[in-house]
């Protein structure tokens, strides 16, 4: 089978690529702005890379699909800052760009693995009911079911939400071709994946990475961690080995149970407020990397639109309820948070060899 992986040489693709040319016998083509995330791959008889840029190459894109048995779509500005700072180029290339994939994907009928977010869930309904609720921080409330949970957004001004908004509109779009029986698909919604090669470090480069980069960034150059409103916010973290397995499983699609289909993927034991998580990953820190040079300060709380601008808005908590993927694919998130959090760390500390010290499950 020939895959075809739009934007696969961000944190997640090259995930998919090393598992699919490790673990399979399919074609990868990888196509993307950057391959310093693939450098493992490149060289490899199964595996091609296209550098590209989906905006400004579409002739290209639209052959690539046509000569693919199966497209997985990942191009996406993925990134809270960006949302709030330049949220017309979020949704013309997470919405606008995106469709021309499924569109080409219909034209040539192949199938298409649509990766989507857990933002489409927007916030819980224990968030806008408040003290409304005698068990308001009853885990329940927070569960996303991808059939039956609606979405709650927050209002225009807060454009932090054109992300969620352009996701959502681009499923629905997908979720229409496949009722006229015009599209084959699976759509996934991705749950916090962390692991080696996430972001960068803003110590390092100029921009805004997501949390556990700041947070990372925080402890290797002994600044401050920075708690965004507090940090009451809570999310699930998952390993990506656990993510890409899942993520494979959908592509190999045995008895085609994923055909139009949804599925989230995440670790829904792995629930920690971000306050929390600042805390443990200092106490990982100081336990595997520290050497007394100096104190850690103490982290400190920054608004929401002083850290990212004005427009920031967030989910208070978003649960993965995987039924689904523990049914029809057999998975099971099998990494802890402790685990989580120390092997993506490890890759940062120990340098990128760091990664051959973590353990596999066998």
């Amino acid at each position: 089978m020939k895959i075809l992986l739009l934007g696969g040489g961000g944190f997640i693709g090259c995930h998919i690529t090393q598992k699919l040319l490790q673990s399979t016998d399919h074609l990868v083509n990888c196509y993307d702005l950057f391959d310093a995330r693939l450098q493992d791959s490149l060289g490899h008889s199964r595996f091609n890379y296209i550098h590209g840029d989906i905006r400004h190459d579409h002739t290209r894109v639209e052959k690539l699909i046509h000569d693919a048995d199966v497209v997985v779509d990942l191009i996406a500005y993925a990134n809270p800052s960006l949302y709030v700072s330049i949220p017309l180029d979020v949704f013309n290339l997470n919405f606008t760009e995106n469709l021309k994939i499924t569109e080409y994907c219909v034209t040539h009928q192949k199938r298409l693995i649509q990766f989507s977010t857990c933002e489409v869930y927007g916030k819980t309904v224990a968030s806008l009911l408040q003290n409304q609720l005698p068990d308001h921080d009853n885990p329940a409330h927070a569960v996303f079911q991808e059939d039956n949970t609606a979405f709650i957004l927050g209002p225009v001004n807060k454009h932090r939400w054109i992300y969620s908004c352009a996701k959502q509109l681009l499923e629905r779009i997908i979720h229409a071709y496949g009722l006229e029986d015009r599209l084959n698909y699976t759509i996934i919604r991705p749950f916090n994946f962390i692991g080696p090669r996430i972001d960068f470090l803003p110590s390092e480069q100029e921009g805004n990475p997501r949390v556990f980069s700041h947070f990372l960034d925080a402890l290797k150059t002994g600044e401050p961690m920075k708690l965004i409103n507090g940090g009451h916010q809570r999310r699930t973290y998952t390993y990506i080995d656990d993510a890409v397995d899942c993520i494979v499983r959908i592509v190999e699609n045995p008895n085609q149970v994923c055909d139009k289909e949804i599925f989230n993927i995440g670790s829904p034991d792995n629930e920690i407020s971000i306050r929390d998580l600042a805390f443990k990953m200092r106490c990982i820190y100081k336990r595997r990397w520290w050497r007394g040079q100096t104190e850690l300060p103490e982290p400190i709380e920054v608004s929401g639109e002083t850290f990212y601008g004005e427009g920031y808005d967030d989910s208070d908590r978003r649960i993965p309820d995987i039924t689904k993927a523990q049914q029809l694919l057999g998975w099971q998130p099998r990494y802890n948070l402790d685990q989580t959090l120390e092997y993506s760390m490890g890759y940062w500390f120990n340098g990128e060899e760091g990664t051959s010290w973590i353990p596999q499950f066998t």
